[in-house]
């Protein structure tokens, strides 16, 4: 018998269960759903929409491949019944497992144990039919049309507190399938600070204030510090630490902090030095796009606006790169499909920062990239050049103290000749550093005579000097100042398996730059756990970076890492990324480690070669060995564009990374880059001298990853015997518990018992056994078949043994229309259970529950209706009972008793919220039911009748 796909989708939902001799496991997300046998049109239209995700393959048969099912089930809910007892994942399984159509059903049987034998799976398997083979549908990148790009900044009198005027700034980008613009709003939040603005896109909004101290400091470098923070309220959520208060940064919230802080800071004036700080929150998160550059342009917003003086407006955007074509701020779901992540930093004139990740792409797309987005920044910066001369305020220039007159000449006539000397590319680090140190104390001791008490400004002409001469030399001669030629990479060892115990080890030595590399490998419980107001993010591969003050033979601080630490740890992670196998090819979490034993430059590209051989000696697959290299730019006037006389360098030292102007870091294979990250200390890097540095970072790039495969030109064959084994099985959802037992009880007798490295349930019963003992893994394995005989006895989702009857209500009716306050029993992406009526006091009859559907939560729209209920803090609901459906169960509307008590929702009619008012939500088209034969409909009644058994 044929059955059309919509048929197999709406059987496999209902459970486990067997269709003309083929077996299926249902979608572990869908499958804790119980349906009622009905030829309901919107049943089998929902069945249509998941039918389109349902995929064949000979080699795992059925699969539903789904990126987010939690708006499938929240719009399942509302056309069909959910069991009150239904226990849903609220983490939103990304990858669940379908279905298994082989002939060799006993074998997939064995595979997957909560797949039951029956009668019906066993006979004449080659005489069933193979379904029909659906190739997946390509992602088609949909862009829809915009209004060209422009921007007007409206000032509104009496719209502020106590009657102040409020500046509005819109920008409309011009890129298609940006229909938001950006609103920056001043004058109406935080008139205490030296400036303050929101910014909003959509539905998200975030705050940025700029600040100063009133005093100027005695130092010698600028002192500003840049504060992040990503608000759990903002997508309806609470920290889940134990005050419930957001607390520290995260490592994203650090990255973005770094992202700010990168642009802004060559731009400030030179000689400012008052304390300055730079504060901004996410307010509110639509979770459409990503709020990462949006935190930058308003911070820079912010600051340009202030009376700091920042020379130029700066702002941000975001490229992907989707089905072909470059995206500007993509949206989240059409991340998940671009092979490109990147966001540039700049002014309307030049670049300034880059920071980026690419699935090999070539270094043609990234210019091309980079001017696609720099071209979003040209019409961010026009329009706050436009607001700051309606809102912005003066800069403060008198404050700074000039260099005395005459001063910098006088450096440069006394001690040019001593600086070649010293940079004549004879001496190594250390007596190079020697000299520089000598020098610069005899400078101060000299020129003080002349100018007394201008101990910073002396220092500060001698570095020009140095930087000047540094160029001037690799300008004229080709030669820098540790003798090589401008491309030359210095001398590399390499050196794979160092430690016997470790999984994988390498030893990395790039001139006076070494580290010391290991790669770990574990099961699932190994992976690195992320809270983001987007939700649990697990990390399965991360790289964690250690700069100790012994590599560059100082003492320091010691301890919990630094952002520095941070942001070279996640670039090197990055570049190591897209060369990994997939998890279903290589189920290992994977940890790397990179101890930076010596530095003079570029130690986060040398975490890259050294990390990338570590994961080689440790038998992990990769597709492609990965290098990294950083470039230099030596500029002779420090304060200017780069131009045509900009001298690129390759394989920077720590003193040209210090005088230099430009730290351009590159990895990829021999093909194309998978990271990147640029910092500018000059106003900008035009296009064409990025083009040479990324050009002649490739020569580099092929060069390293030459000398690495001297030393490791493949992954080792097989994983060391130090890694524990991994052994992956299913059971059912509701034999859980069993598993894990009271307090763990169980699952920690089978770990000790079985002698065992560890062992993982997911929620959706998927079991992770990882050990050093096959055979005893498969014994352990077999005793968690044997408990978990006959499913949860009871539970949802458990086995189909002889069990009894579930105790159904007895009391009195509740009164449609009535409210009542009900105890919250269950929480799930489709709603909330709420008992309204209580059981028998001696707990043999249940108390009478219903379902208050996500959309009856409240009287505007609920994304999540378990950090909605978490952020109210509240055990009961006030609800109104709507009667029964269709179906006989009991419907609930708490949106029902706020309207009763006069709540209605924001956003009506005069209601401003950042720039325009919510906007409706739009309804989607509806499609036609699909028409479905009598067979199939008595095949998926049967179906369910056997689930619902």
């Amino acid at each position: 018998m044929q059955f059309s796909i919509a048929a197999v989708a709406a059987a496999i939902t209902a459970s486990s269960i067997i269709i003309g001799g083929d077996a299926f496991i249902a979608p572990s997300s869908l499958s804790r759903s119980r349906l009622v046998v009905s030829n309901n049109g919107a049943l089998i239209q929902n069945a249509q929409n998941i039918a389109n995700r349902v995929l064949y393959s000979p080699k795992r048969g059925w699969q539903l491949h789904s990126t987010d099912v939690d708006d499938e089930l929240a719009d399942i809910a509302a056309a069909i019944d959910y069991d009150e007892t239904a226990t849903t994942s609220t983490d939103g399984d990304k990858e669940v497992e379908a279905a298994v159509s082989k002939p060799e059903a006993e074998e997939e049987v064995e595979k997957v144990p909560n797949l039951e034998t029956t009668a019906e799976t066993k006979p004449q398997a080659e005489e069933v039919k193979e379904p029909e083979v659906v190739e997946p549908e390509p992602y088609k990148l949909i862009l829809e049309p915009v209004p060209p790009a422009s921007y007007e900044v409206v000032s509104t009198p009496g719209a502020g507190p106590a009657g102040g005027t409020v500046h509005t700034l819109t920008v409309h980008l011009g890129a298609p399938g940006h229909p938001e613009p950006l609103v920056i709003e001043t004058g109406k939040i935080g008139r205490q600070a030296s400036a303050a603005v929101t910014l909003t896109r959509g539905e998200s909004v975030l705050y940025a204030t700029a600040a100063r101290d009133k005093n100027v400091r005695d130092l010698d470098f600028l002192p500003l510090s840049v504060e992040h923070t990503e608000r759990f309220s903002s997508a309806g959520l609470t920290s889940g630490a134990f005050n419930k208060r957001d607390g520290r940064p995260g490592e994203h919230e650090i990255l973005v902090c770094r992202l700010i802080d990168r642009p802004l800071r060559p731009l400030i004036a030179d000689g400012w030095r008052h304390e300055t700080q730079l504060l901004s929150w996410v307010l509110s998160y639509d979770g459409v796009r990503t709020c990462d550059p949006l935190a930058i342009t308003a911070s820079a917003a912010a600051l340009w606006l202030s009376d700091v003086p920042l020379s130029k407006p700066v702002a941000a955007s975001m490229v992907g790169y989707v089905d072909g074509q470059l995206v500007l701020n993509p949206t989240v779901e059409q991340m998940e499909h671009s092979r490109l992540t990147l966001i540039v930093a700049g002014t309307k004139d030049a670049v300034l920062m880059i920071e980026g990740a690419a699935d090999f792409l070539p270094e043609e797309l990234m210019i091309e990239a980079v001017a696609f987005g720099h071209e979003a920044i040209k019409v961010q910066c026009a329009g706050l050049e436009e607001l700051a001369k309606v809102a912005g305020k003066e800069k403060k220039y008198d404050s700074i103290v000039p260099p005395p007159e005459g001063l910098q000449e006088a450096v440069d006539e006394l001690y040019s000749d001593r600086i070649d000397e010293i940079y004549g590319g004879s001496m190594t680090k250390k007596d190079q550093s020697e000299a520089s140190s000598g020098l610069s104390k005899m400078v101060v001791e000299e020129m003080e005579e002349r100018y007394p008490e201008e101990k910073k400004a002396i220092k500060s002409a001698l570095k020009n000097l140095m930087c000047r001469r540094m160029f001037a030399q690799a300008k004229r001669d080709g030669i820098r100042i540790d003798g090589r030629k401008l491309d030359e990479v210095r001398t590399i060892d390499a050196e794979a398996g160092l430690f016997p115990r470790v999984h994988g080890s390498a030893l990395f030595t790039r001139g006076e730059t070494q580290v010391v590399a290991t790669a770990t490998l574990g099961d699932s419980g190994m992976k690195q756990k992320l809270d983001k107001i987007s939700g649990m993010v697990k990390k399965r591969f991360y790289l964690q970076y250690t700069f100790p003050p012994s590599c560059v033979g100082e003492t320091g601080r010691v301890g919990m890492p630094g952002r520095r630490e941070v942001g070279h740890g996640n670039l090197a992670e990055r570049a190591l990324m897209p060369t990994l196998p997939s998890e279903s090819d290589f189920p290992y979490a994977i940890r790397v480690e990179s101890l930076v034993t010596e530095s003079n430059g570029s130690s986060s590209m040398a975490s890259v070669c050294g990390g990338c051989l570590a994961l080689m000696d440790a038998g992990v697959p990769i597709k492609s060995p990965i290098a990294g290299i950083a470039m230099g730019m030596l500029l002779g006037d420090n304060d200017s564009v780069s131009d045509e006389n900009a001298v690129i360098v390759s394989d920077i030292l720590g003193t040209e990374d210090a005088l230099g102007t430009m730290d351009f870091k590159v990895a990829g294979d021999k093909d194309g880059i998978t990271t990147f990250q640029l910092d500018i200390k000059c106003e900008g890097l035009t296009l064409e001298t990025m083009a040479t540095a990324l050009n002649q970072a490739k020569a580099g790039r092929l060069h390293i990853l030459g000398e690495m495969e001297k030393a490791l030109a493949v992954s080792r064959p097989e994983l060391p015997a130090t890694v524990p084994k991994v052994l992956k099985m299913k059971i059912p959802e509701g034999a859980i518990g069993k598993v894990i037992g009271p307090g763990g009880k169980q699952i920690r007798a089978i770990i000790e018992d079985f002698e065992l490295a560890n062992m993982n349930v997911e929620e959706d019963g998927g079991v992770q056994i990882s050990g050093f003992d096959m055979e005893k893994m498969e014994k352990a394995k077999e005793m968690i078949k044997e408990l978990t005989a006959g499913g949860g006895g009871g539970g949802r989702g458990g086995g189909r043994g002889d069990r009894e009857p579930r105790p159904e209500y007895a009391g009195p009716d509740a009164e449609e229309g009535k409210t009542y306050i009900g105890k919250i029993t269950g929480i799930h992406n489709f709603g909330v259970f709420v008992e309204i009526l209580p059981g028998a006091e001696d707990g043999s009859t249940p108390g009478l529950e219903g379902l208050c559907h996500v959309s009856e939560l409240h009287v505007e729209r609920v994304r999540n209706p378990e950090g909605f209920i978490r952020g109210m803090n509240t055990e009961t609901l006030e609800v109104v009972y709507l009667g029964k459906n269709k179906r006989g169960k009991h419907e609930l509307s708490r949106k029902k008793a706020m309207e009763n008590k006069g709540v209605k929702p924001r956003g009506g009619s005069g209601d401003s919220r950042g720039g325009g008012a919510r906007r409706p939500m739009e309804s989607k088209p509806s499609t036609p039911a699909p028409e479905m034969s009598q067979d199939e409909i008595d095949v998926i009644a049967k179906a369910i009748d056997n689930a619902n058994a």
